[in-house]
């Protein structure tokens, strides 16, 4: 499996991972400041942007374990994490998992511990049962098209353009990449993940959530909970910023990361 990755800077390692639809670009306004000082690592999501389709079923163990395999592939044997959306609720299930290995943990705007708002979690079970259950009606969808209609609201609060936006999508065009949106939707798992909320309190690395509290997807109550349940753990809430916070408000986005990489980091408790 090829993973596409943005590799910049030297020192102390930082990986981004972004979320759903994205790529490594969402970190475009963050990869140059962080990199002045840090060995800064964006991977695409396999079956996302340009890398390849996963090797394996994307459940979520497996995904929480490609982490840990992309991490080895590039010679990290501990570093800081910033993860967002997708991202961060297999980020959450790795540093419970792993804990020896995250210095920093970052989490902006994810389902996390927790589930979608009703009204989109509905939305999620009807895309599941549509994946199991009727595959190649779902393939034959314009997936792009349909993407392109509900990210609008994203482009008009500057986010991202078209030119950025086709980078993020352009992957469901293809046979494969329609068979990889089936595939990923057939194995998502929508509930709450058993264990990930009682583990926040074990969570001994420093940790900031970075938040835009006007997510349509997901409840500002899941930033409280895990600044609440996480020891120490810092909440940055932007008022009025939306579910892509790191593209639509880059410099506070930028500033809380930095202050987090600033925080000296614990001893692990393994």
């Amino acid at each position: 499996m090829n993973v596409f990755h943005v590799e910049q800077g030297e020192g102390e390692p930082v990986l981004l991972l972004h979320g759903y639809p994205q790529s490594a670009s969402c970190w475009r306004h963050q990869i140059d400041a962080l990199a002045q000082n840090h060995r800064v690592i964006a991977p695409d999501w396999p079956g996302f942007g340009r890398s390849e389709p996963p090797d394996s079923p994307p459940t979520y163990d497996n995904e929480v374990d490609r982490i840990g395999t992309l991490a080895d592939s590039l010679g990290l044997d501990r570093f800081n994490l910033v993860a967002h959306d997708y991202g961060g609720f297999l980020g959450l299930g790795f540093v419970l998992r792993h804990p020896g290995r995250v210095t920093r943990l970052a989490l902006l705007n994810t389902r996390a511990h927790n589930i979608f708002r009703p009204w989109f979690y509905r939305f999620s079970q009807g895309q599941r049962w549509a994946a199991m259950n009727a595959p190649s009606v779902l393939r034959r969808l314009p997936l792009r098209l349909l993407h392109h209609v509900a990210l609008r609201p994203y482009r008009r609060l500057g986010c991202f353009d078209d030119a950025m936006e086709d980078e993020y999508l352009g992957w469901m065009d293809s046979a494969r990449g329609r068979r990889t949106f089936v595939d990923f939707f057939t194995h998502y798992h929508l509930p709450a993940v058993s264990g990930l909320a009682d583990g926040l309190p074990h969570i001994g690395c420093p940790t900031a959530i970075i938040w835009g509290d006007r997510d349509r997807y997901i409840p500002f109550a899941t930033a409280r909970e895990l600044a609440e349940r996480i020891p120490g753990a810092t909440l940055t809430r932007l008022s009025g910023g939306d579910h892509y916070i790191m593209e639509e408000r880059p410099t506070e986005v930028t500033a809380a990361l930095r202050d987090l990489l600033a925080r000296k980091p614990v001893h692990s408790r393994g």
